[in-house]
C-alpha cells in the first residue's frame, strides 16, 4: 500500500475515475456524490486553471491502482436554491473500493488534520453505507438534515422518447461549434457563472469528453440556448449527464427535456445501456429532479450528509 498527497493533474483524476468504474461495477449503491466518472471530470475540468491550487488530493493506491482517495474542497458559494447562494463549508469528496471501507478512517483522519480553522466540515455518504456512516458518527460527525444532498438517478436506454422542440429550434453537438458560442450558452444557463473558454478548454481535455456527446438547442437566431454534456464510460456502458441547462430566457419550454434525451439517444448510439445523472434530492432546489424524472429517470440511491463544526485546527 502506497499513500500520496499530490497536485492533483490528469493521471491522478484518472486513477480516481478508476476506481469509481470498479466500485460502480461491484457495488454502485455505494458510489459516492461528486466521485462519479462524469462528476470528477466536470469539477476538475471547469476547475483546473483556477483551483487547482486550493484542492488538497490524497490517493491510497495498491499495486498502482487507487482503493481509495480523498479530495477536499475549501469553502466557497454554493447555491441553496434557486434564487440564492451562500458560503459553504469545508467539504470532503470520497471513495474507498467496496473491498478496503477501512480506508474511509484514514480518509477521515487527514481530512479531520486539513481545511481551515473554526470551519464546519461536510461529508456525505450513501445512504446504503452503514459502514461509513458508523464511521462518520464515531469520528464525531452529526446528520445534517438540513444541508444540500443529492439522489443518483438511472434509467435503461432501450426506450428513449424521440426529443421534441417548440418550431424554429434544432438540436445539434458540440462537433463545429465555436468554444465562445458552448460559453455564453453555459453562462446564460448557470448566471452567475464564471465559465470561460478556459474552462471549456479544460473540459474539452478531460477524459472521457466527447464533441458528439456534447449537445445544444440552437435558436432561430443562432444562439445556442439549452445544453447537456454526456460522460460515456464504456468499460460499464453507462451515459452520465453533467451538466445539464437552459438560458433562463427560454425556460418552460421543454427544451431541457429534449437536450437530454438528444445527449442520451446520441450515447445510446455510442454503445451506452444505462443513462445516470446526480441531482439535488432537498426540497430548497427541485427543479432539476422534475427534470430527469421527465426524462424517465428514477432513484438509485441518496446522500446522507454529516456535518462537525471545528474550532481547533489540528495538523
Amino acid at each position: 500500500m502506497s499513500v500520496r498527497e499530490e497536485a492533483l493533474d490528469d493521471r491522478t483524476l484518472r486513477a480516481m475515475q478508476q476506481l469509481a468504474q470498479v466500485v460502480w461495477s461491484l457495488d454502485r449503491s455505494i458510489l459516492n456524490s461528486g466521485a462519479s466518472v462524469g462528476e470528477l471530470a466536470w469539477t476538475w475540468g471547469t476547475g483546473r486553471h483556477i483551483d487547482a491550487t486550493r484542492w488538497r488530493v490524497r490517493v491510497w493506491y495498491e499495486s498502482s491502482q487507487s482503493v481509495a482517495w480523498g479530495w477536499i474542497f475549501p469553502p466557497e458559494l454554493l447555491r441553496v436554491s434557486e434564487e440564492r447562494w451562500e458560503m459553504g463549508s469545508t467539504n470532503l469528496l470520497w471513495q474507498t473500493h467496496p473491498e478496503r471501507p477501512h480506508l474511509f478512517g484514514e480518509v477521515i483522519e487527514w481530512f479531520e488534520a486539513s481545511g481551515e480553522p473554526g470551519v464546519t466540515r461536510h461529508v456525505a455518504t450513501r445512504a446504503a453505507n452503514s459502514d461509513a456512516t458508523r464511521r462518520l458518527g464515531d469520528s464525531g460527525y452529526v446528520h445534517d438534515p438540513g444541508a444540500p444532498w443529492f439522489h443518483l438517478l438511472s434509467r435503461t436506454l432501450d426506450d428513449l422518447d424521440a426529443p421534441q422542440l417548440p418550431p424554429g429550434l434544432v438540436l445539434k453537438t458540440a462537433i463545429g461549434v465555436e468554444p465562445d458560442r458552448a460559453v455564453q450558452a453555459h453562462r446564460a444557463a448557470w448566471a452567475p457563472s464564471e465559465f470561460s473558454v478556459e474552462s471549456l478548454n479544460g473540459v474539452r481535455h478531460t477524459w472521457p469528453y466527447r464533441d458528439d456527446l456534447s449537445v445544444f438547442v440552437e435558436a432561430p437566431n443562432g444562439e445556442l440556448v439549452a445544453s447537456a454534456l454526456v460522460w460515456l464510460d464504456e468499460i460499464n456502458r453507462t451515459a452520465e449527464l453533467e451538466p445539464v441547462g437552459t438560458d433562463s430566457r427560454y425556460r418552460g419550454q421543454g427544451l431541457g427535456r429534449a437536450v437530454s434525451l438528444f445527449g442520451l439517444r446520441q450515447a445510446h448510439l455510442a454503445g451506452a445501456k444505462e443513462g445516470i445523472v446526480s441531482c439535488r434530492g432537498d426540497e430548497n432546489y427541485p427543479i432539476p429532479q422534475r427534470l430527469y424524472r421527465s426524462v424517465g429517470f428514477h432513484d438509485l440511491t441518496q446522500d446522507l450528509v454529516f456535518a462537525k463544526p471545528t474550532s481547533v485546527h489540528c495538523r
